[in-house]
């Protein structure tokens, strides 16, 4: 058999329900695991171990007593510090908040303990979730167990490179511009967008969010593999009172014409040939499969990556005096970059982006009638060096170039599933699956076929 750390959350759930192997023991490898791996990775920034310890002998307990332990059961996962966990600060990656610390549970992390999942630790994001590379002047500096010298993804950066490691199962994430899609992307692994409203989140130590995040941000899973995804979604994704967009819809949503479009260059962004290369490879994968794959033009993307800036950026201003009293120096940099290119709005600027929104929104609905899968790239580019983004102007524009289909998305509030396909000169590459609203079932039906083609992601070779 196989080390735990490096089994499936699928297998490891099977394992406990049958009593083959304990919760506490499964618990006790990746712990070891984190105290081996994580010192130079940084993935995971709040540790508890003997909380985790707990967790797992309750697991354990239950199914000695006969009960149900959960789909998830003595699973490892982590959760981002961004959301809230009770007893421990949800930081965002800020020293403003290190004492932050939340007197309840999060609906999605409530949601995964009630699935009989273990937390064993906390993960890294940029200062406030605001990047697609994973540092700050809190935590540090998380490193990519495939590649150090490439970032690990952002913002969701400690979730996809404790996965790759092999420190969790499943981890979770957040995305409000690629935050989930991207670092599963540059650590070759899964990572799913699902629906707004499908998974319900809320955080009790802080104020609402606007409206912009309201209506783009969601939590989702990321996993070494399509099937432990889905287990996560399943697991996520179940009702809470606390998150009004939460909406009651079953996963599986029935049967589904099995067509894709599939683009290689939407609106002419620039892509690498590598990444247009890995793109082919999938189209071709889901056509040896049964699927009807045509070559089409998507509906607009640059528009709505537009609207989600606009809307982005109108938070990140109500906040500039936050992140003014943070001074992270990278978030000082990006907040000034993406502002410059976002106007400042007023009431009226808001109101036509939220109108405009509702016609792109529409657009894609109609297109995703005739098409239930789109198939493109995730990002233009292979994963960006460490640290790029702040290196010069240059490099930032290049950046949002490559990164169009991950600030498009959260706007039309669709889901989105990052498929890994291998590597290209030892960087991770991927494509991107994008499906029509509550839709999470066709794109992990198709992310099946092309991991089946391209290879389950194993465990980094650390």
């Amino acid at each position: 058999m196989r080390e735990l750390w490096a089994q499936s959350a699928t297998e490891i759930a099977a394992l406990v329900r049958a009593g083959r192997v304990s919760a506490e023991e499964v618990t006790m490898v990746h712990l070891d695991r984190i105290a081996r791996l994580n010192p130079e990775l940084n993935a995971i920034v709040q540790e508890f171990p003997e909380e985790a310890m707990a967790e797992a002998r309750a697991v354990d307990a239950k199914i000695a007593r006969g009960e149900d332990a959960g789909p998830l059961a003595g699973v490892p996962v982590t959760i981002k510090v961004n959301v809230d966990q009770t007893g421990h600060a949800t930081t965002n990656g800020l020293r403003l908040q290190k004492d932050q610390v939340a007197s309840q549970d999060n609906p999605v992390v409530a949601n995964l303990r009630k699935a009989g999942a273990v937390i064993v630790g906390r993960t890294n994001t940029p200062a406030f979730s605001m990047r697609w590379f994973t540092n700050n002047s809190l935590h540090g500096q998380t490193l990519n167990p495939r590649n150090r010298a490439l970032t690990p993804g952002g913002s969701s950066g400690g979730a996809g490179a404790a996965v790759a490691a092999g420190l969790c199962a499943i981890a979770h994430g957040t995305d409000i511009a690629g935050s989930v899609r991207y670092p599963a992307y540059a650590c070759g692994v899964q990572g799913l967008r699902p629906t707004l409203g499908r998974i319900p989140a809320w955080n009790s130590s802080a104020p609402d969010r606007l409206i912009g995040a309201q209506i783009m941000a969601v939590s989702g899973p990321l996993a070494r593999s399509i099937a432990d995804v889905r287990l996560g979604l399943e697991a996520m994704s179940a009702g809470d009172y606390r998150d009004p967009w939460w909406s009651p819809v079953p996963v599986d949503m029935g049967a589904f014409p099995r067509r894709a479009a599939v683009c290689v260059a939407p609106e002419g962004m620039a892509v690498e040939d590598s990444v247009a290369q890995a793109v082919l490879q999938a189209a071709e994968a889901l056509r040896a499969a049964g699927w009807q794959v045509d070559e089409v033009d998507t509906p607009p993307v640059r528009q709505a990556a537009e609207i989600n800036a606009k809307l982005w950026m109108a938070e990140s201003r109500a906040a500039a005096a936050v992140i003014a009293r943070e001074d992270d120096p990278d978030a000082n940099i990006v907040f000034a970059r993406m502002t410059a290119d976002s106007p400042e709005m007023d009431l009226a600027a808001l109101m036509t982006a939220l109108q405009d929104r509702v016609g792109v929104v529409r657009e894609w609905l109609a297109f995703l009638e005739t098409y239930p899968a789109v198939l493109c790239p995730v990002s233009g580019m292979l994963p960006f060096a460490q640290q790029s983004d702040v290196a010069s102007q240059a490099e930032f524009d290049a950046i949002m170039e490559a990164q169009l289909m991950q600030r498009a998305l959260p706007t039309l509030g669709l889901p989105g599933l990052s498929v890994a396909t291998g590597e290209v000169d030892g960087a991770p590459v991927g494509v991107q699956l994008i499906g029509s609203k509550f839709r999470e079932d066709v794109l992990l039906a198709a992310g099946e076929v092309i991991e089946a083609a391209c290879g389950v992601p194993v465990v980094a070779g650390l």
